[in-house]
């Protein structure tokens, strides 16, 4: 983008947000009536996404919470593409800067899980992890590293029992007369066959994973797991992972 350009697409997002401006063409669009009508659609449209997007939050907050906090993260958050299907990228450190949210310390860490999802949802396909061929790798000594699948998320809270309140308040269905214990949580998010899978994860399994996003071996991952969780049992932490289509390949 050039620098017109660029100057006139901020000028444009200043009247968008704001209702002003100081460039004369988006004057003259401003002036318009239907650029009213322009804003409060492009408004509207991001909430009813922010409510798409975050079926756990909306449904933990209800609908008045939910769309007054959207229409303050759009103000902020313009959407940088058409679709909105992935739209709310940012909406849980929103809420965890929201005086209105501080009551409610676990909610930034629902909408983790919600964005999590959508990540999921929408990653790329790859190949699934050829479990044979680690086995003969592992047996043969080898400490390879493993690649997580484009489609994996995992999300740790190391506070609150995140992944008890999400699951219960993903869907309509979900019993929300629970009484989870008040510790950290984190959840494992898979997409092995076109469809988002999650499950419980804890907090050595969640390094493990950091720890091979960023390239360490096996071993490596390993060890960086056990400093933070001294009693895994890494062969059936590793199952676990493996069993969730986690992984997409080694070497």
């Amino acid at each position: 983008m050039n620098a017109p350009d660029r100057d006139y697409y901020d000028a444009f997002a200043e009247a968008l947000l704001h209702g002003r401006s100081d460039d004369p063409q988006v004057l003259a669009l401003l002036a318009q009536p239907a650029f009213a009508i322009y804003r409060n659609t492009v408004f509207k449209g991001c909430v009813d996404a922010l409510l798409a997007n975050y079926p756990a939050v909306h449904r933990l907050v209800g609908s008045a919470w939910m769309e007054s906090a959207a229409l303050a993260f759009a103000r902020g958050h313009l959407p940088r593409q058409a679709s909105l299907i992935a739209y709310g990228e940012g909406f849980a450190d929103f809420l965890a800067s929201l005086d209105a949210a501080q009551d409610l310390p676990y909610l930034p860490g629902v909408a983790a899980l919600d964005r999590c999802w959508t990540e999921s949802h929408l990653a790329a396909d790859q190949p699934l992890l050829e479990v044979s061929a680690l086995h003969v790798a592992l047996a043969a000594g080898q400490d390879v590293t493993l690649v997580p699948h484009a489609a994996t998320r995992w999300h740790l809270d190391a506070q609150h029992p995140v992944y008890t309140i999400w699951d219960a308040n993903r869907s309509e269905a979900g019993d929300t007369g629970l009484a989870p214990h008040w510790q950290g949580e984190a959840a494992l998010l898979t997409r092995a066959h076109d469809h988002v899978q999650w499950q419980l994860l804890g907090a050595g399994a969640c390094r493990f994973l950091d720890a091979c996003r960023d390239g360490c071996s096996i071993a490596r991952a390993a060890g960086q797991a056990l400093a933070i969780e001294p009693d895994l049992e890494i062969g059936a932490m590793l199952g676990q992972l493996i069993q969730a289509d986690a992984f997409t390949s080694f070497y």
